[in-house]
């Protein structure tokens, strides 16, 4: 039910391999997908997905620095030089909107599609529709900075295929009229009841995404039940010792036993200091990630999709393999 793809996965500046934050959340509900945070250049990460901006629904900014927000006006730019006439939904603290009014009036940009603001900071659920539900949660940074909860449901039906097969119904169209609740009429003349033959069934996913963050049990309630937490680890232990508080972010180690005190069966790191950008260094983030986290482990990279399967589990997707069923 839910595909995550990573379109940067630096934190502050770019690297040769890692762009600056944004990910792509698919809610597999249907073509719509969401975007938190748009670090600059993020319209250019798109060009190598499958992702189409007339498809996105709405971008969620965690706050307001730079690195999470510097690529919104090019891609709003963008969606408008291709025609787009849908609203796009902007949940985003109230300085980002201010910044993006004032660089529609001095830039001469004007977006052929309405632009709604969601301002993040008063309420707690931001949208609800269609089986989604986005609601935000208060995090600790220098800058006022916030976490998301995508929370999903799927209603459908699950055919008895042994009943069916019984009934001498083989596998074809007829399945699929039963499934979509339709009575069918047999080869004898008889009626067979599409209700004795499938159960309403509900399938819940959640992901729970981290602004900057220097508190990880902040995210206490929002982890209650879900399934995976993508969180910043900018530094190992060590090195945010050695910064001290300024910067106001999180180790891997903090947001590793963060995981593992709230039970979380899949964990994404995400936004590393461009220090730990060789081959040494990501290999020391993992290691002490794992000396604190028994779960699903994953340290992200640019472009790469993971997906949450039946089983809760969540797995890399290999280049255009199929979805996880």
């Amino acid at each position: 039910m839910l595909k995550l793809t990573f379109l940067g996965t630096s934190s502050g500046v770019p690297t040769k391999r890692r762009n600056v934050t944004s990910l792509a959340i698919e809610t597999r509900l249907g073509r719509d997908w969401w975007m938190v945070d748009c670090g600059e250049a993020t319209q250019h990460r798109l060009q190598h997905t499958p992702l189409s901006v007339h498809d996105l629904a709405g971008i969620c900014i965690t706050h307001v620095h730079g690195d999470h927000s510097y690529g919104l006006p090019g891609l709003l730019a963008s969606a408008s030089m291709t025609g787009r006439k849908r609203p796009l939904i902007l949940a985003a603290p109230r300085p980002v909107r201010d910044w993006i009014a004032a660089t529609l009036k001095h830039t001469e940009l004007f977006l052929t599609f309405e632009l709604i603001h969601i301002d993040v900071a008063p309420e707690q659920r931001l949208h609800r529709e269609g089986g989604l539900c986005i609601e935000r949660f208060a995090l600790s940074h220098r800058a006022p900075s916030v976490g998301f909860r995508f929370s999903l449901e799927q209603h459908g039906f699950k055919l008895d295929t042994a009943a069916l097969k019984a009934r001498g119904v083989p596998p074809g169209p007829d399945w699929g009229r039963v499934q979509a609740g339709e009575d069918i009429v047999l080869a004898d003349g008889s009626t067979l009841a599409a209700k004795d033959f499938r159960t309403a069934t509900l399938s819940k996913a959640s992901v729970v995404v981290g602004g900057d963050n220097d508190t990880p049990a902040l995210l206490g309630e929002a982890c209650r039940g879900a399934d995976i937490l993508v969180h910043e680890s900018t530094y190992s232990e060590a090195m945010l010792q050695k910064v001290g508080p300024g910067p106001t972010h999180s180790s891997v180690q903090r947001v590793a036993q963060f995981a593992s005190a709230a039970g979380l069966p899949n964990l994404v790191l995400t936004h590393f200091s461009a220090r730990y950008d060789n081959p040494a260094g990501m290999a020391e983030l993992e290691a002490e990630a794992r000396q604190h986290y028994a779960g699903q482990l994953f340290m992200a990279e640019d472009l790469a999709s993971y997906e949450l399967a039946g089983d809760g589990l969540l797995r890399r997707l290999l280049p255009n393999s199929p979805p996880a069923c």
